[in-house]
């Protein structure tokens, strides 16, 4: 058996609960921040809430650049020290 015949594609679409395992969060968490307009991009499918796989690669990649332990140029700590004006 050719194991080219057995490989499934990767999907390009999840629904909410497989979003949220991807991204290693609960269900509700990933819910709660649709609800509130946060969190990475959703929409709906039919009934069917879903997230483009490539879009929560993307929002995990902006969430990581906008952590300063992530990105050295967001550091504090290597900002030079501003004098205070009297």
């Amino acid at each position: 058996m050719d194991s080219s015949s057995t490989h499934r594609p990767e999907p390009a679409f999840l629904t909410l609960p497989r979003a949220a395992a991807y991204l290693g969060i609960s269900a509700n968490t990933l819910y709660v921040w649709r609800h509130r307009r946060q969190g990475p991009p959703s929409f709906r499918m039919g009934r069917r809430v879903m997230y483009r796989v490539a879009a929560l690669n993307e929002w995990v990649d902006q969430q990581e650049k906008a952590d300063s332990r992530s990105n050295p140029a967001l550091n504090p700590l290597n900002r030079k020290p501003q004098r205070r004006t009297p």
